[in-house]
């Protein structure tokens, strides 16, 4: 089984995707969504973490060589950039949303040397922003950012979009495309349901993919 479509089991396995066209969730945003994703799970499964962290790494040295530091979002991120660094004999540090009001005032916890080749870990990417605040963040510090590595994406193409804005490159374990179309072929969503959730993908700020349900 190739690696984008074993990390998608997973994640439906544990049920850290979970796909309800019928039922939408509400993100932060305030976007209704027929798919939410919640890595955090993964954390409670050590064999299927462990799989995790070795894609991330395989991942890493396919697509980032050289990397000198590895760098976790906070606070998604920073458990997953911990065992990356641990298993690639590489120093670790994280990246807070924004500076502390107290103490030293540091966003970036750890050390990072100005010019260390970094790459940057998050477990989800929907839009972008709050890890390219990371990326941001790193290189202001002087960092030489080669790209952020993530868990999942759902390939919205406002992600596209920032990436490319920001020149940095994205790469993932897995992806919405692969996870919806395993779930087609493990028969837990039927074919009216994935026609919701590509839908939905087309234009995810619209409400006519709901009414496919009516």
């Amino acid at each position: 089984m190739e690696s984008k479509q074993l990390i998608a089991e997973h994640l439906l396995k544990i049920k850290a995707v979970v796909l309800s066209p019928e039922e939408p969730f509400t993100w932060a945003s305030g976007i209704h969504s027929p798919v939410y994703c919640d890595n955090r799970m993964i954390m409670g499964y050590p064999v299927i973490w462990k799989d995790v962290i070795q894609a991330f790494v395989s991942l890493i040295q396919k697509n980032y060589p050289g990397a000198e530091v590895i760098a976790g979002t906070a606070t998604a991120g920073i458990s997953h950039a911990a065992l990356i660094a641990e298993a690639m004999h590489l120093p670790m540090a994280y990246v807070r949303s924004s500076a502390k009001s107290h103490g030293r005032k540091k966003q970036i916890e750890g050390i990072v040397q100005p010019g260390q080749k970094t790459v940057v870990i998050d477990d989800l990417i929907s839009t972008g922003g709050s890890v390219l605040t990371a990326v941001h963040a790193l290189e202001e510090a002087g960092a030489d950012v080669l790209g952020v590595a993530a868990i999942f994406t759902y390939l919205l193409p406002q992600a596209d979009k920032n990436f490319e804005e920001a020149n940095i490159k994205l790469k993932t374990l897995t992806d919405f495309e692969t996870l919806i179309h395993l779930a087609v072929a493990q028969g837990t969503i039927s074919s009216a349901q994935l026609e919701q959730l590509k839908k939905w993908y087309a234009d995810p700020t619209s409400e006519d993919w709901r009414m496919l349900n009516q």
